[in-house]
C-alpha cells in the first residue's frame, strides 16, 4: 500500500504574501510622507506669504490682509497689499518654483547633484545676454528679459550640441556646462569693465538677482510661461521617472530615450531661463531645492512638486529677510540666497558623506 502524497508546502505562498504586504506598507508610508511634507511646505509658504503682505513701512494685520484679498479692505490697504506687495510676492513664488523645478529636472535627468542651471552655465548665459542688452544695446524692461531668455537657450543649445558630439551624458555634460559658464562670466566681466559706471551699476543690480521692481507685463509673461512649462512637465513626468531607471530599462518600457531627454532638457532650460529673465540669476535656489526636497521625502527620485514648493519657500523667505532684516536698507534677494544657500549646501554634502561612510 503506497504512502499518501505529501501536500505542497504553503511556505512559498506565505512568503510571497509577506513580501506583498511589506511592499504595500512601504508604499503606504511613502504616500503618507509625501502628503505630510507637501502640506507642511504649503503651510510654510502660506505663512511666509501672509508675512510678506503684512510687513513694510505700513503694517497690515493678518485679518486686514485676508479682507483685502477678498475685496473688502480699505482703500489704503488695497493700494499697499494689492498694488505694491502682492505683485512682488507673486514674482517671488513664480521665480522660486521655476528655479526649483529646473534644478530638480536637471539633477534627476543627469543623475548628478551638480547639474543645476547656475552651475552648468544656463544662468550665466542668460546673465551675459542681459548685460549685453543693457550695456551695449541700451535695452531695458521686458526687452532685457527676452534677451536673457535667448541667452539661456543659446547656452543650452551649445551644451546639448557639444555633449551629443562627444557622446557625453552626466558628469561630462556638467563639465561642458561649467566651461561655458566660465566663458559667459568672462564676457560679463569684459562688458562691465568697458561700460559707464552708472550703466554698470544697473547691470550689477540685475546680476545678483532682484525682485524689487515688478512690471505688470513681465509678471504676466512669467506667469503664462510658468503655466505652459508646468503643463509640459506634468505630461513628461512619467518619462522622467522611467529614465531614472536607466536608458535600457526605459527603452524596454517603450520610452523614446533621446527624444524624451531632449524634451525634458528643453523644459528645464525653459524654467531656468524664465526665472532668470524675470529676476536675474538668484543663486543657489535651483541648486539646493531638489536635494532638500528629496531629503524631506526620504530619497524620492524626482520630487518635482516638493522641489517647486521648496524653491518658492526659499525665495519668499529670502526676500522677506532682504527687505526687513536691516532697517532702512533693502538688499537684492540673490545676496540673501547666497548667504543661506552656501551653508545649506555644505550641510547637505557633509551629511551625505557621513551617511555613505556609515553604510
Amino acid at each position: 500500500m503506497s504512502a499518501p502524497a505529501a501536500r505542497p508546502s504553503s511556505a512559498p505562498r506565505e512568503q510571497n504574501l509577506t513580501d506583498r504586504q511589506r511592499l504595500a506598507t512601504v508604499r503606504r508610508v511613502g504616500r503618507t510622507r509625501h502628503v505630510v511634507v507637501t502640506v507642511a511646505l504649503a503651510v510654510a509658504l502660506v505663512v511666509l506669504a501672509v508675512a510678506a503682505l503684512m510687513l513694510g513701512d505700513r503694517i497690515v494685520s493678518p485679518a486686514d490682509v485676508i479682507a483685502t484679498l477678498l475685496g473688502q479692505g480699505s482703500g489704503g490697504d488695497r493700494f499697499v497689499v494689492l498694488g505694491l506687495r502682492l505683485p512682488r510676492l507673486e514674482l517671488a513664488l513664480l521665480v522660486g518654483a521655476s528655479f526649483g523645478l529646473a534644478g530638480a529636472v536637471f539633477q534627476s535627468l543627469l543623475a548628478n547633484p551638480l547639474a543645476s542651471p547656475d552651475i552648468i552655465g544656463i544662468s550665466q548665459g542668460a546673465s551675459a545676454a542681459a548685460v549685453g542688452a543693457i550695456l551695449v544695446l541700451g535695452w531695458s524692461g521686458l526687452a532685457v528679459s527676452f534677451a536673457a531668455f535667448a541667452g539661456a537657450l543659446l547656452v543650452a543649445a551649445l551644451i546639448t550640441v557639444l555633449a551629443a558630439r562627444a557622446g557625453a551624458v552626466g558628469s561630462r555634460f556638467v563639465l561642458i556646462g561649467i566651461a561655458l559658464a566660465f566663458l559667459a562670466q568672462a564676457l560679463i566681466g569684459f562688458l562691465l569693465t568697458r561700460a559707464d559706471v552708472r550703466d554698470a551699476q544697473s547691470a550689477l543690480v540685475w546680476l545678483v538677482g532682484s525682485i524689487g521692481t515688478v512690471q505688470p507685463r513681465e509678471l504676466v509673461v512669467t506667469a503664462v510661461g510658468a503655466v505652459i512649462l508646468s503643463l509640459a512637465l506634468a505630461a513628461l513626468a512619467p518619462r522622467l521617472r522611467m529614465l531614472q531607471l536607466g536608458d535600457e530599462a526605459a527603452a524596454g518600457l517603450g520610452v523614446r530615450v533621446t527624444r524624451s531627454r531632449l524634451l525634458l532638457t528643453l523644459v528645464a532650460v525653459g524654467f531656468a531661463a524664465l526665472a532668470t529673465a524675470a529676476a536675474g540669476p538668484v543663486a543657489f535656489v535651483a541648486f539646493v531645492s531638489g536635494p532638500i526636497a528629496r531629503r524631506l521625502l526620504g530619497g524620492s527620485a524626482a520630487a518635482l512638486v516638493a522641489s517647486a514648493l521648496v524653491g518658492a519657500v526659499v525665495v519668499t523667505g529670502a526676500d522677506l529677510i532682504a527687505q526687513h532684516a536691516i532697517p532702512g536698507l533693502q538688499v537684492p534677494v540673490g545676496i540673501v540666497t547666497s548667504i543661506i544657500g552656501a551653508p545649506v549646501l555644505l550641510g547637505l554634502l557633509a551629511t551625505g558623506n557621513r551617511s555613505r561612510g556609515s553604510a
